[in-house]
C-alpha cells in the first residue's frame, strides 16, 4: 500500500503544480485580445466615395460633303496650291559619291565629341552600328543630303535639302546635339 500511496502523491503533486500553473494566468491570451482591442479602436473606416464619370457624348461626322483628309493632300495656308513643281534652283548633287553616314536617318546618329587642331576642328559621330566617325564642315550626313555646316563643342550644324512636296526641293537646318 505504501508503493500506491507514493504513486498517488506522486500524481498529486503534479496535478496541483499544473493547477498553481493555471491560476496565475485567468486567460492565456489576455495580452493577444487586449491588443486586438487597441488597434481596433485606432482604425478609421472611411473609404473615399467613387468618383463620378462624365456620361460618353457621341459625336456624328456630318462633313461628307467636305474634302477628305485621308485621300486628298493638305497644303498650307500660306502657299498657292499648284501642280508645277518649284524651280528655286535648289536640288540635290546626285553625282557627288555618297559618304558612310548618309545610310543613317539623322535622328539615329549620336555626336559623342570633338577634335581640335591648329585651325582645323572634327566632330566625332557614333552610327547605330557602334562605329566612330570622324567629320568636318563639307562632310554629309543623313538620309536627306545634309550638308555639315559648322561644329561646335555642343552640336553640329547641318542643311539638309528635302523635297517640297510638289516636285521641288527646300533647304532644312538641322543639328545633332552632343550625348552625354
Amino acid at each position: 500500500m505504501t508503493r500506491n500511496y507514493r504513486y498517488m502523491a506522486h500524481w498529486l503533486a503534479i496535478v496541483s503544480l499544473s493547477s498553481s500553473l493555471l491560476a496565475c494566468s485567468d486567460n492565456p491570451n489576455a495580452d493577444l485580445e487586449e491588443y486586438v482591442r487597441t488597434v481596433k479602436s485606432q482604425q478609421k473606416s472611411s473609404i473615399e466615395p467613387l468618383p463620378e464619370f462624365q456620361p460618353y457624348e457621341s459625336f456624328t461626322y456630318q462633313a461628307v460633303d467636305l474634302r477628305d483628309p485621308f485621300t486628298e493632300p493638305t497644303f498650307s495656308h500660306t502657299r498657292a496650291v499648284s501642280n508645277t513643281p518649284s524651280n528655286n534652283g535648289i536640288k540635290p548633287d546626285f553625282d557627288r559619291p555618297t559618304e558612310p553616314l548618309e545610310e543613317f536617318p539623322l535622328d539615329s546618329l549620336r555626336m559623342v565629341g570633338t577634335l581640335e587642331q591648329h585651325n582645323d576642328q572634327w566632330a566625332l559621330i557614333n552610327d547605330t552600328d557602334g562605329t566612330i566617325h570622324r567629320v568636318q564642315p563639307g562632310n554629309y550626313a543623313g538620309q536627306n543630303h545634309g550638308k555639315i555646316t559648322r561644329i561646335t563643342d555642343f552640336e553640329i550644324e547641318l542643311t539638309e535639302i528635302v523635297p517640297d512636296g510638289i516636285g521641288g526641293w527646300i533647304e532644312r537646318q538641322s543639328s545633332i546635339a552632343i550625348s552625354e
